[in-house]
């Protein structure tokens, strides 16, 4: 099964989805940030032939609109709420990695009634941070853009399927492999997240929830152990041998996670 391109507008920004289609219970998966919704091909085509699955270019990143104006988090929940409603994917599940799964959480705390169910992976309560937006314009600075191929991308980004997943989401112009995407737009991105915590949004989620961590995980010990504190029938797993992009290093495992959350459900 292979995915079509849907284009959602909401107040003059072009979110661009590409949708799996499927049968049953709908899926939204959202990328991290400087991702792209490529990321989630392997565990989007393996869920396909018994769920809708559809994978959104979140504002600023990908096809979609690469220099919004608004980048504040209220901001990235509207537009979850808009691809929703315009493709009609009733109650889903929303499935995102790192900031994709803050937006996420929010967008479950602020309508609940939208969301049948929750999956965080590599992501958190968030904040605050504020050494976070210096950190990612300074990674974002080390990247040696143009790259001259796709291939010396992935090996930039550490080769494999890790490397592969991030050279996808570059774009080729002028000669060379670019970034599809703004720094500055995913700097501005973060300001929230390092001013404040969402420990009240966190508390306001009322639907099903799966945490997913890397063994090498972003998200600190501490940080999650509030989290079951808050809400005890969370449930919460880790995957051994894996970093901050699990769903790509280990894509198979994630679908197998993701699988047995999804069958519990009904």
């Amino acid at each position: 099964m292979t995915w079509s391109e849907h284009v959602v507008v909401r107040d003059g920004v072009r979110l661009v989805c590409r949708d799996w289609g499927g049968p049953g219970q709908p899926i939204v998966l959202l990328h991290g940030l400087a991702g792209h919704a490529g990321e989630w091909d392997v565990p989007a085509r393996k869920l396909s032939p018994g769920h809708r699955v559809v994978a959104v270019d979140q504002r600023g990143h990908g096809a979609s609109e690469r220099h919004p104006l608004d980048v504040s988090r209220a901001a990235s929940i509207d537009d979850v709420v808009a691809v929703v409603d315009q493709l009609a994917l009733h109650r889903p599940v929303l499935v995102g990695q790192s900031l994709g799964g803050h937006t996420a959480m929010l967008t479950a705390a602020a309508h609940p009634a939208l969301v049948r169910a929750l999956v965080l992976v590599e992501a958190g309560s968030g904040g605050p941070n504020p050494d976070g937006p210096g950190d990612i314009g300074g990674w974002l600075d080390s990247w040696p853009t143009p790259f001259p191929s796709r291939e010396a991308a992935a090996a930039f980004f550490g080769g494999g399927p890790l490397g592969a997943g991030w050279a996808a989401g570059l774009e080729e112009r002028d000669g060379g492999w670019w970034p599809r995407f703004d720094r500055d737009v995913m700097v501005r991105s973060l300001a929230e997240n390092a001013q404040r915590p969402f420990w009240h949004e966190w508390g306001q989620v009322a639907c099903p929830t799966l945490v997913v961590l890397a063994q090498s995980s972003f998200v600190p010990a501490g940080e999650l152990d509030e989290m079951l504190r808050q809400r005890p029938a969370t449930m919460a797993m880790s995957i051994p041998g894996t970093g901050h992009d699990l769903h790509l290093e280990q894509p198979g495992i994630l679908h197998t996670v993701l699988s047995g959350f999804l069958e519990g459900l009904a």
